[in-house]
């Protein structure tokens, strides 16, 4: 809207929409080959609501079919897209897919490397705000890749966060996450780092390129710091799991609307 001063709002939906069900087929597919290797169990702190391979007896079958089924409705919608952009958002796409299946499948899936962080940020983060923004103003810049370097960034601590918390476990499981490389105490500080790294990069690209909403930074900076201390001080280990999660979401979603909110101002 900054940009083009218009909105397509069936598009904008129909985008929300794709990104909702891809990231929902990612969780169903992890949560389905972690059932099936033994990964997940009772007794790792998984809330009830978000394991029901665990805790209410559905067929892994089941779970795995209605992943593949989210994907599929998530490239249905996409032909609405690329009716409306042409087909350079269905490459991106396509690659989107790819990493979905290779995050959690194969012999050597990415959630058992050191790269989850990276890889899930640049794809949800990068790779889909790109074809976002290329199917509502059917224009790319490079300068749209520095846009999402906070969106980049914010994806990659939901992964860190569960993959710090969950260290002993995904020792047992043989994964070699980056935290498990790092282990608890380096992890910490990087997750840390990350968070500092978060605020700086929606600072940089605020005042490069949408310097009349920085106005709104210092008073969204002052609300968030309660939140961003509770962050900061978390232990991260598997007892705290379900609070950790909980935090770094609400963190992300404070940081995005902030993000939103500077951007809008300077238009306004």
């Amino acid at each position: 809207m900054v940009e083009t001063g218009r909105v397509h709002p069936s598009l904008v939906l129909v985008l929300l929409l794709i990104c909702v069900l891809m990231q929902s087929s990612v969780n169903a597919l992890n949560d389905y080959f972690d059932f099936v290797k033994g990964v997940d169990s009772e007794g790792d702190n998984l809330e009830a609501d978000d394991a029901a391979l665990v805790y209410s007896n559905v067929s892994p079958r089941s779970a795995l079919a209605f992943a593949v089924a989210l994907l599929a409705a998530a490239f249905l919608l996409g032909v609405y897209v690329i009716w409306v952009a042409g087909w350079a958002p269905l490459a991106i796409a396509v690659v989107g897919a790819a990493v979905v299946f290779a995050y959690s499948a194969g012999k050597t899936p990415i959630s058992y490397l050191p790269i989850g962080e990276a890889v899930s940020g640049i794809v949800m983060g990068c790779l889909i705000m790109v074809a976002c923004y290329y199917s509502l103003t059917l224009t790319f810049g490079w300068e749209v890749v520095a846009w999402s370097l906070p969106l980049v960034l914010q994806i990659g601590l939901i992964m860190m966060t569960n993959n710090t918390c969950d260290i002993e476990k995904d020792v047992e499981a043989g994964r070699r996450t980056l935290p498990v490389l790092l282990g608890r105490p380096k992890s910490v500080v990087a997750y840390r780092c990350i968070v500092a790294a978060d605020y700086l990069a929606v600072l940089a690209v605020v005042l490069a390129w949408f310097s009349a909403g920085a106005v709104m930074l210092p008073f969204l900076a002052l609300l968030s710091l309660p939140l961003a201390m509770n962050v900061w001080k978390c232990p991260f280990d598997q007892a705290s799991r379900i609070q950790a999660m909980s935090l770094v979401t609400s963190f992300n979603a404070y940081m995005g609307c902030t993000y939103c909110v500077c951007i809008l101002a300077s238009a306004a």
